[in-house]
């Protein structure tokens, strides 16, 4: 009796297929300190250099993204300035889209974000639109990270 595997091999690969988190061979996965956030709105820039008075890493799991930030040097009473988000995401080629689901804002929740990304070694670019109308946020941001080892 012979077995023909053409069938089985073209099920596997059509099933392997299916998940749209693994279509990019972008190693986004980990955890990401932010380093410089630059801000473009109307044609004018400004940077942010996060490695002086605030902190923001980004955990990104295979599913789900969270970001926490604070002030570095901050009160420790309600004074304290904390943001926080997170959702899920999705990642074709070169394509991150975030789903966000919590946020510290309410006005920001239920909002999608296209965003394009490159890694280069340990290096994080991610570039986009944040569009958020009951809060008057249309501009482009680019981002810089460093992983977290």
């Amino acid at each position: 009796m012979k077995i023909s595997f053409l069938p089985i091999t073209l099920l596997l690969i059509s099933l392997m297929s299916c998940n749209p988190s693994k279509k990019s061979s972008i190693p986004i996965e980990g955890t990401w300190r932010l380093v410089s956030a630059t801000t473009i709105k109307q044609g004018v820039s400004s940077t942010t250099d996060y490695t002086k008075k605030s902190s923001m890493i980004k955990i990104i799991n295979h599913s789900h993204f969270a970001f926490l930030r604070h002030d570095v040097n901050s009160p420790k009473d309600s004074s304290n300035r904390f943001d926080a988000g997170g959702g899920s995401y999705t990642l074709k080629g070169d394509i991150y889209t975030e789903h966000l689901d919590y946020y510290s804002n309410r006005n920001w929740e239920g909002n999608t974000f296209n965003f394009t990304v490159s890694i280069s070694n340990d290096t994080l670019m991610q570039k986009g639109v944040e569009k958020v109308e009951q809060e008057g946020v249309d501009h482009e941001i680019i981002e810089r990270y460093v992983r977290v080892r």
